[in-house]
């Protein structure tokens, strides 16, 4: 069960990724929500890397985590 919700969960992050790449669904109130559950993991990461990097790498750390998570549950 905890494998799902973390399966899940890094499915909302890579949607939340590549819901950046599209603005006209930035207003929409789906996209609101699906940036919200996903900052909440994406904040904390992005507070601690440099602000000059040429893209955000925090999707990518979060997901690495996460499935090290997994691997080791």
């Amino acid at each position: 069960m905890i494998r799902f919700v973390i399966n899940i969960y890094i499915y909302l992050v890579i949607l939340d990724a590549i819901m950046s790449y599209f603005p006209q669904f930035k207003n929409q109130q789906w996209a609101k929500t699906l940036k919200q559950v996903a900052d909440f993991s994406l904040k904390p990461i992005r507070k601690l890397l440099p602000n000059d990097l040429p893209m955000d790498f925090s999707p990518l750390i979060v997901i690495f985590v996460l499935n090290l998570v997994k691997i080791l549950w």
